[in-house]
């Protein structure tokens, strides 16, 4: 087996699969590669490095398919971390175009702030896919929600019929949820900085180099090279950065898991208020069709707090100038919850664009209860008639298998009322179309049409 042969493929991530490679080990490396090839450019931009250096960075950013990651793997554990062996890969690359451009390879540079820029290059490109899928996945809800503004359907509370609403403010609850994720993952993309602070945050090798005039303007110029917001100081230990991403990727996540949690819900065969597009296969039942990607989201709203988490616990332990331990416990960390995020988010475009709600088997399960469902309504308007005590007596006979209608109509205080208007969950969904109303217009707002 070539050392380089991929060990970790998914097989059981399975939400994953397919888009979390765009958190791949080798996109770890890509990435890598890009932070030394931009410090290179930094310095040459500065005038600290001379021309000749930056023609050679090309020829280093074509490196990055070549490398054999498990050997570099395997190396990177006498460093701790895989930016010292590559250093050695990519001078002698550049030394094979330009023998005195090597020397500044890294120059001034720590690994942390390679890998540290490295990350924060990629959390931006991950970011970006997930809010690309998040959009697909809004259009589709939002055009859900304008179907099916008036469709009544059961509100579920603590898993039991509570009053009506509407199948439309079921799919713009979703939708809120995913709009306001999608915002806060733009706006930490917008916001991930460079790190240059050299071996203690002092940026001591770079002012030795080449002067503190340089060696302060430095940063900024590195994290134009980036595409990245230039730091305010070294983060070595001050890991906003991290946490806020895992904080904003986790909450994208968990926005995806009430959707695949009440999509898996709604599809039951007992419910059929929902059904999908493309059902999985069971092994052992023909007739089924599994909403495998409602699993799927539900599978990673399960993991992703975890890690969150973790992102956190490791922040907490960054001491010194520079860490011991929860550094390097971030990454893969960090990397987890990107795939989670690329894949649910790729998972939930899928499953909303097929998704398909049924107003006639709302309207059907809404009578389950015998017109229960509107006690709620019952009570404000009979119990200043009738009392509390005839009031609770009635619900009783009613919950028995008494007739609603019936044991209504012939109470004498009810003589005016309209019994059928009373009891039908249609005309008790308050203010449910104006909140549709209300989350398209939110949606549009951010350029999501139905």
């Amino acid at each position: 087996m070539r050392s380089d042969a991929a060990l970790d493929v998914g097989l059981l991530s399975p939400v994953s699969v397919g888009a979390g490679d765009a958190a791949s080990d080798r996109e770890v490396v890509a990435h890598l590669i890009g932070a030394e090839v931009a410090l290179m450019r930094a310095l040459v931009a500065s005038g600290a490095a001379p021309a000749s250096a930056g023609a050679a960075v090309e020829a280093v950013r074509l490196s990055a398919p070549s490398v054999d990651l498990g050997r570099l793997a395997h190396d990177s554990v006498a460093g701790g971390n895989p930016v010292i062996p590559l250093i050695a890969l990519l001078k002698a690359r550049v030394a094979q175009e330009d023998a005195d451009a090597a020397k500044w390879v890294h120059r001034g540079a720590t690994s942390q702030d390679i890998l540290d820029s490295a990350l924060m290059t990629l959390g931006r490109e991950v970011c970006a896919t997930v809010v690309d899928n998040l959009g697909r996945t809004a259009t589709a809800l939002a055009t859900l929600a304008q179907t099916h503004r008036d469709d009544p359907a059961p509100a579920r509370t603590l898993t039991q019929h509570g009053v009506p609403t509407t199948l439309g403010l079921k799919a713009a609850t979703w939708l809120r949820a995913i709009l306001r994720t999608r915002r806060g993952l733009s706006d930490v993309a917008s916001r991930l900085p460079a790190q240059l602070g050299g071996a203690g945050g002092t940026l001591a090798s770079f002012v030795e180099l080449f002067g503190a005039a340089a060696a302060e303007e430095l940063p900024r110029r590195y994290a134009d090279e980036l595409g990245l917001q230039a730091p305010d100081a070294p983060w070595h230990t001050d890991r906003w950065p991290v946490t806020e991403l895992g904080d904003a990727l986790a909450a994208a996540v968990a926005a995806l898991g009430t959707l695949g949690s009440d999509v898996a819900t709604m599809a039951r065969t007992e419910i059929a208020e929902a059904s999908v597009a493309e059902g999985g296969v069971s092994s052992a039942m023909p007739q089924k069709q599994n909403p495998v990607d409602a699993v799927l989201l539900r599978s990673a709203a399960l993991g992703a707090p975890g890690l969150a988490a973790q992102l956190h616990l490791a922040a907490g332990l960054a001491v010194d100038e520079r860490p011991d331990g929860a550094w390097h416990a971030e990454w893969p960390t960090l990397q987890e919850l990107m795939r989670l995020a690329l894949g649910a988010s790729a998972r939930a475009a899928e499953l909303a664009g097929g998704l398909a709600l049924d107003g006639e088997r709302a309207r059907a399960n809404l009578d389950l209860t015998g017109g229960l469902i509107v006690s709620e309504r019952l009570g404000i308007v009979l119990l200043p008639l009738v009392g509390k005590a005839r009031f609770d007596a009635l619900i009783a006979d009613a919950a028995a298998g008494g007739d609603l209608a019936g044991l209504i109509r012939a109470l004498p205080e009810a003589s005016e009322l309209d019994v059928d208007a009373l009891l039908d969950p249609a005309q008790y969904v308050g203010l449910a179309p104006s909140l549709v109303d209300a989350a398209l217009r939110e949606a549009a707002r951010d350029g999501i049409r139905s």
